[in-house]
């Protein structure tokens, strides 16, 4: 298993958006990259799994939520490198539309906290940029921050 630090190679990175009654479910986060943040929950994704079946796991592991994973609906390139111009993170993050299917929330793995946010709530919290861009792409937020 490659190490998500100074990794060799690009790294998979798959989440789900999970929206349940007006809300969303975000996971402050525990670890780098964009650790204490709050984003969409997901995280690597194993060898031999479907993105479907990777979101499915990592949002059960991380918030103990059991989903349905659709289609993406959201595609970035994560990049960090360190003050020597070396790159310490990379990811190309696919974010899949799910559907909730039972559980109560619960932090778990490398979440901090995690909970069903609705939008007024989202503008009090540091999310990432990321994060804000694909709910504002999927119409969760709306160009002011408010719910469309």
């Amino acid at each position: 298993m490659s190490n998500r630090e100074y990794p060799e190679h690009p790294r998979v990175g798959v989440g789900a958006v999970v929206l349940r009654n007006g809300r969303v479910l975000l996971v402050r986060r525990g670890v780098e990259p964009a650790k204490g943040l709050w984003a969409i929950p997901g995280g690597g994704l194993k060898l031999g799994e479907t993105l479907r079946e990777g979101a499915e796991r990592e949002i059960l592991e991380e918030t103990g939520i059991t989903i349905r994973a659709g289609e993406p609906v959201f595609t970035c390139d994560m990049l960090q490198r360190d003050g020597e111009g070396r790159v310490r993170f990379q990811y190309v993050i696919v974010d899949l539309a799910a559907e909730y299917l039972e559980g109560e929330i619960r932090a778990a793995d490398d979440a901090l906290e995690a909970r069903w946010v609705s939008p007024a709530e989202l503008s009090g919290l540091s999310a990432t940029k990321t994060t804000l861009k694909l709910l504002l792409q999927i119409g969760f937020l709306s160009p002011d921050g408010q719910r469309e």
